[in-house]
């Protein structure tokens, strides 16, 4: 079976799920990561790896969501719960502009008295006020919330924020998308399907996005496949539009789901999965936020990128750590034989490279 798949992969032929599943049951990791890195070289130098130093700012971590996976929210007027004034803003950004960093993801939470007009305003000030950064302003996940709030139709609410400047709107807030996992975790966030009208939406007012994914919670294998294939085939509906695809790992520290961190060796191997499957999908990224160094080793399982931040408040409330050691950092990836190299942020598009059906 290995050898039949590994004919495929080196044709650039697409994989099912039920290959996909072999391959993560069965494959050792070394045959993981020669696939992954066959898939990988396809698209860029063998030794090439990208990096941005980033910071996930978060504006207020009031959110009536109540995702059992999350140690980092407050519902509103409940102690420690906050809503950040311009001038905080301002000072978390200029933390990063001192480490050199360039890319600022705005993150934050379900806020009940925000609106979309409110985001777009302050997002347009900050731009005002930072003519050199690049913003990635709200998750999906955000603004559909923030649109179901101002009563706007996903059209609308991508129109508003389009108009404002906004030139990117993650995908974050995806975690596992399989419906049977968001009713276990996060009944009252979104539908699966409803997340990708919203995603589509952004996409067709002129915004960029990606894709991502967190692993590590009591999610099944086909859940985990569910998401992958849905992606996939999202990926071919907007004509390869998403810029990239980012894989974590769940932090269960502090959290009401609480749990154990996947090992490393699962992350990789899932990694390599996602690269080979995910044959649309330019951009495979690794998790420094919440791999640390060992994240560097998804290099070998068909990752090319990966983001260096200075602070998430998300990821560190539930056992995240940064170190902004940057060149230690970028030193376990040329051990490993890899040239990092700083870039821009990606394209608002990337170019659809094909495969064969």
């Amino acid at each position: 079976m290995y050898e039949t798949l590994r004919d495929k992969v080196t044709a650039a032929a697409r994989i099912d799920r039920t290959e996909a599943a072999w391959l993560y049951e069965h494959a050792s990791d070394e045959q993981l990561s020669e696939l992954a890195t066959i898939a990988r070289n396809r698209l860029h130098g063998p030794t090439d790896a990208s990096y941005l130093i980033m910071a996930i700012v978060n504006y207020t971590n009031v959110c009536v969501a109540r995702c059992d996976y999350c140690a980092f929210y407050r519902l509103p007027k409940t102690s420690g719960s906050y809503l950040l004034s311009f001038e905080q803003l301002c000072q978390r950004i200029d933390a990063l502009v001192e480490h050199g960093g360039d890319l600022i993801g705005f993150n934050g939470g379900f806020h009940p008295k925000l609106r979309i007009a409110d985001y777009a305003e302050l997002f347009g000030k900050v731009r005002r006020k930072y003519p050199d950064l690049e913003f990635y302003e709200l998750t999906v996940a955000e603004f559909m919330y923030y649109c179901k709030v101002s009563r706007l139709s996903y059209d609308e609410g991508a129109r508003i924020m389009y108009e404002a400047g906004t030139r990117w709107i993650t995908g974050g807030g995806a975690e596992i998308l399989d419906d049977a996992f968001r009713k276990r975790h996060s009944p009252l966030k979104y539908e699966v399907e409803d997340y990708y009208a919203a995603q589509k939406a952004i996409l067709g007012a002129g915004m960029g996005s990606t894709a991502t994914m967190v692993i590590g919670f009591d999610e099944t294998l086909d859940e985990r496949l569910n998401h992958l294939e849905r992606l996939r085939a999202f990926q071919d509906d907007v004509d390869g539009a998403l810029a990239s695809f980012l894989c974590w790992t769940y932090k269960p520290y502090s959290t009401d789901l609480g749990g154990e961190e996947v090992p490393t060796s699962e992350y990789l191997r899932w990694l390599a999965i996602s690269r080979i499957y995910l044959d649309n999908i330019r951009h495979i990224r690794t998790s420094v936020l919440t791999k640390n160094e060992d994240a560097l080793l998804g290099l070998k399982f068909g990752a090319n990128d990966f983001d260096l931040p200075t602070e998430d408040e998300v990821t560190e409330s539930a056992g995240a750590t940064i170190s902004t050691d940057f060149e230690k950092i970028l030193d376990a990836a040329r051990q490993l034989g890899f040239e990092p190299r700083k870039r821009e942020a990606f394209p608002l598009r990337v170019p659809r490279t094909g495969h064969a059906a």
